[in-house]
């Protein structure tokens, strides 16, 4: 292993030989986009989040998940207001008082992947950046208002009252995570949010490729973030639970639809899995065109060479594209004429533990790589922090992009017996698969239909 992301570990066992062709030269160029820098918030395994690329392989190369503690399984970050005083001490405290949970993550993970980039927000560094904010929940402004709601008219004081109404105008879509992140950073370029659930950051990824490579941005910052509410997921399953009881069966094409639970762990693409864990936290990326980069010496991670979104045609928000049709016409645009299948022997991807979402991976890769699809390793990582929303683009971008560099494939956490369902190897276990490739792609799919994939480049683009 690299010194990049962790001690050795021994000699590696021999590269496997899959679909992949010797690498064919990469003929660079100016405005290409390159990621320069990583930053997380993700749940940790004790009282601290996980912050740094060499904590997140360190979870993802082994297999380990940070989602349970005392028989809870969902993923949550602890620590994040001492990290936050670390990383960012000149932040007054007022503010911090102010600063819901998403808006600790967002500023941690954006913090970590200045600093990873070698850029200092302090100097104007990133004055001239884009920022892009992923989201898929209103978890801010619904924990404002409820603060609001209960505080008790008898027993609330002046100061109380204040600090209220300041986190109740917070909560407000002005100062949302995104609009926070660019007053750290003194941005006078692009701001805005998108929420499209957990395709959310893959899409700004593709945006933020599509900015550099018209000459609209050199700089382009994206953060995906998210929190989910314990006692409403929690009051969903309660439900759940009453409407199985009452023998209403609820059905999404034929298929039961996902199911978050606390009480057992998620298990992608395992026989068993038939359940997701949601997670908490932040992931940030920062891109750069290739000039910028080289302009001031940056140390670059990979390269963002490709993005698609599509839908499946369904006539229901809430229907599921079983099929795969759409996500696999997803992978086909973003390889262009760029890539052929026959260079991507890796797919990250976007299974949480849900039978059906392993139905839909399952068909893609089938209709893509049609007989050959199970020599192709696809593997996801989402046990290792839950299911957490807009983040999951920016973290499978994060660590396909480590597997490059390290030229092994993470396995998919908490997977030990692989579904029948699977057209494909999942890499169970516990342990890396070696392998040599420089090009791989990443999934992200929801319910209604909403399909992403990514083309992602490695090795020396420089």
């Amino acid at each position: 292993m690299s010194e990049e992301y962790g001690p050795g570990k021994g000699e590696p066992p021999l590269p496997e030989q899959l679909l992949a062709p010797a690498a064919r030269p990469w003929a660079p160029g100016p405005r290409d986009a390159l990621v320069t820098g990583m930053g997380f918030c993700l749940p940790g395994a004790g009282d601290e989040p996980v912050r740094t690329a060499e904590q997140v392989w360190a979870a993802a190369s082994t297999g380990t998940s940070h989602v349970e503690r005392d028989g809870f399984h969902h993923g949550t970050v602890r620590g994040a207001r001492e990290a936050f005083g670390e990383l960012l001490p000149d932040i007054p405290a007022r503010y911090l008082r102010s600063y819901a949970d998403v808006h600790l993550y967002g500023l941690i993970s954006l913090a970590e992947a200045c600093r990873d980039a070698g850029l200092d927000h302090r100097n104007g560094e990133l004055r001239g950046a884009d920022v892009l904010t992923a989201r898929a929940g209103v978890d801010s402004n619904y924990d404002s208002y409820r603060a609001w709601h209960d505080a008790d008219p008898a027993t609330i004081g002046p100061a109380d009252a204040k600090s209220l109404f300041v986190r109740l105008l917070v909560a407000g879509t002005s100062s949302d995570v995104g609009p926070v992140q660019a007053a750290l950073l003194g941005s006078t370029g692009a701001n805005y949010t998108v929420s499209c659930g957990c395709a959310s950051s893959s899409v700004l990824l593709g945006i933020a490729r599509m900015m550099i490579a018209s000459g609209q941005s050199d700089l382009v910052v994206v953060t995906g973030v998210d929190r989910f509410d314990t006692e409403r997921v929690l009051h969903g399953h309660r439900l759940r639970e009453v409407v199985e009881r009452e023998g209403v069966t609820v059905r999404h094409n034929s298929d039961p639809p996902a199911a978050p639970r606390h009480d057992r762990p998620m298990r992608p693409y395992d026989a068993a899995g038939d359940c997701m864990n949601y997670g908490d936290g932040s992931v940030t990326l920062i891109l750069e065109s290739r000039e910028h980069a080289a302009a001031r010496g940056a140390r670059t991670h990979g390269a963002v060479l490709g993005q698609a979104t599509t839908r499946g045609g369904l006539n229901s928000a809430v229907a599921i594209d079983t099929g795969g049709t759409g996500l696999a016409e997803a992978a086909r645009r973003a390889l262009g004429d760029h890539t052929s299948l026959g260079r991507i022997p890796y797919v990250n991807g976007g299974g949480e533990g849900d039978a059906l979402f392993t139905r839909i991976e399952s068909n893609a890769v089938r209709t893509l790589w049609g007989e050959k699809s199970g020599q192709v390793l696809v593997s996801s990582q989402e046990a290792c922090f839950g299911h957490s929303g807009a983040p999951l683009g920016n973290l499978g971008t994060a660590l396909t992009l480590m597997m490059m560099r390290e030229q092994e494939v993470c396995p998919t956490a908490n997977c030990a017996t692989p579904s029948p369902v699977c057209t494909f190897d999942p890499v169970p276990g516990t342990k890396t698969r070696a392998l040599d490739f420089d090009r791989a792609l990443s999934f992200n799919y929801q319910v209604g239909g909403v399909n992403s994939a990514l083309l992602l480049g490695g090795g020396d683009v420089r």
